[in-house]
């Protein structure tokens, strides 16, 4: 993003903020909270989704499951059993097929 641009969208934030009476603070703690919510979180979808696993189970999670999908797919991995070399080689962002029947695997 240009500088123009950039400073566009700061003063345009800014307006907002002041229209809805949002403080930065406000901000920092929202951002913190959510940064709380990532960190606790036990399942993980490739767009950066998650769950904790509490409560009703989130749409995303429930749509990729009837299409086929195993819940331990989307394990995080504080969750998961699977080896760190695994899971540092592993980018789910950049797999065509995650939620996909296509993505199931199977043991023969």
């Amino acid at each position: 993003m240009d500088e123009r641009k950039r400073d566009s969208m700061i003063a345009y934030l800014r307006h907002r903020m002041e229209e809805y009476g949002i403080e930065p603070d406000d901000l920092a703690s929202a951002i913190a909270g959510d940064q709380e919510i990532q960190e606790r979180a036990r399942y993980r979808n490739a767009t950066g989704d998650t769950w904790t696993g509490d409560g009703e189970m989130p749409q995303w999670l429930k749509q990729a499951i009837s299409a086929g999908q195993r819940l331990d797919h989307f394990e995080t991995a504080s969750a998961s059993p699977m080896p760190d070399a695994w899971q540092k080689t592993t980018d789910w962002r950049d797999d065509p097929f995650a939620g996909s029947p296509l993505a199931r695997q199977h043991s023969d």
